[in-house]
């Protein structure tokens, strides 16, 4: 089955792109400038335990046009001619009346070389205006809407302050799916309290929900966190790098083919990264991952179908 992902046995983003684009793509990282329900007491405080400013250290400043801008001027330093996705990373990107969301995500589209838009954002946080403005605008541009899932156990979910129940993110994934919309899914391996078989299981259900994309992020202590503060007064287990790999493999088994597989490990800020310092040599356990899978003869979708 791997032969369909050419060298590698699984299918991964810069093959998605150019099949889709022809040519290669880029993310531009941006903060839209939003903020979380999880942050501002609609729906919790403090946010998801293990938040690091809603990964707003990876943006630049200013306006959406000049964080785009510097992107662009970063990224053609080393690939001359390359396309964009402009990239709503930071906090969460739907969380704003629809005039807002289109004022900035349509800034950020007429840009140069920008071809689409990947919004990150919370099930729960997209309304029925917003559904239907992102239905519009991918039936005229490439458009990909991130759900930070990371489990599907609510008991984790509870612990980790995630704020949102799994019965309800599905119902908002599937009003996605059923609008036409490509939607990726975040997952996170290593959350306290989960077993390997825990993991495994989100893995295997969110297979059967067939996501157009998926990210695998490992769980990372950073300082200044509420996760930091549990680190410190009870120590919890945290993967190291061959458990991480060996996990991976097997999740990836668990994907249908057509699932692109947008990242299988994951950066954090190294400058306030706690645990695990392993996690620093990304392409040491992206190598990894990849010689585990052909020693073992894995590929992604092997036990896709099976279950």
């Amino acid at each position: 089955m791997h032969n369909r992902f050419g060298n590698q046995r699984y299918y991964a983003l810069h093959q998605y792109y150019k099949k889709t684009f022809g040519q290669r793509v880029m993310k531009a990282v941006i903060d839209g400038g939003f903020t979380c329900p999880n942050k501002d007491g609609r729906l919790g405080t403090g946010g998801c335990v293990f938040c690091d400013e809603g990964s707003g250290y990876f943006t630049g400043k200013g306006s959406v046009s000049e964080q785009i801008l510097a992107e662009r001027k970063r990224i053609h330093e080393r690939f001359p001619g390359c396309k964009l996705i402009a990239y709503f990373q930071a906090n969460t990107n739907t969380y704003a009346p629809v005039s807002v969301l289109r004022e900035r995500y349509e800034e950020a589209l007429a840009q140069p070389d920008v071809i689409g838009i990947s919004i990150g954002t919370r099930a729960d946080c997209i309304s029925e205006e917003t559904l239907a403005y992102l239905q519009e605008l991918a039936e005229r541009t490439w458009v990909t809407v991130e759900l930070g899932l990371q489990t599907i156990h609510d008991e984790t979910a509870e612990r980790m302050n995630l704020c949102c129940k799994r019965s309800d993110f599905k119902k908002r994934y599937d009003d996605l799916k059923r609008c036409g919309i490509r939607v990726g899914l975040h997952l996170i391996n290593g959350l306290p309290g989960e077993s390997k078989e825990d993991m495994l299981e989100t893995a295997r259900t969110v297979g059967q929900w067939r996501p157009d994309a998926v990210k695998i992020q490992l769980l990372h202590i950073i300082e200044g966190t509420r996760l930091a503060e549990m680190y410190r007064e009870k120590p919890f287990h945290v993967l190291e790098m061959e458990e991480y790999a060996q996990l991976v493999v097997r999740q990836l088994e668990y994907f249908p083919p057509e699932t692109v597989c947008e990242r299988l490990t994951g950066d954090g800020d190294a400058a306030k990264l706690i645990a695990p310092q392993w996690s620093r040599k990304k392409r040491l356990v992206l190598n990894r991952i990849q010689q585990l899978q052909r020693e073992q003869g894995s590929s992604q979708g092997l036990r896709f179908g099976r279950i």
